[in-house]
């Protein structure tokens, strides 16, 4: 058995209460990863604004991921929009 397989029948029962905690409470951590984006993106002045957006998106499907929430039926989340294009000068 390889290493990564025992790691997934040890953490097996853990994976479950997790997914159980993130389906009750997905909505508390939805607002956590937002209201946590928009401190970053206020500390670093915008500079950072896409990356964060995309972590933000990439976060909140792994907790949708997580809760099951996700059940293959319904369409993939929609791309975030693009960024707005430079001022020109």
């Amino acid at each position: 058995m390889s290493f990564l397989d025992t790691l997934k029948t040890k953490f097996g029962p853990a994976r479950g209460k997790v997914s159980d905690l993130a389906h009750q409470h997905g909505d508390k951590i939805d607002h956590g990863i937002e209201k946590a984006a928009r401190m970053v993106d206020q500390r670093t002045k915008g500079k950072y604004s896409d990356k964060i957006e995309s972590g933000t998106v990439k976060a909140r499907n792994a907790v949708d991921r997580l809760a099951h929430r996700d059940d293959g039926d319904a369409a993939p989340p929609p791309p975030p929009p693009p960024p707005p294009p430079p001022p020109t000068v």
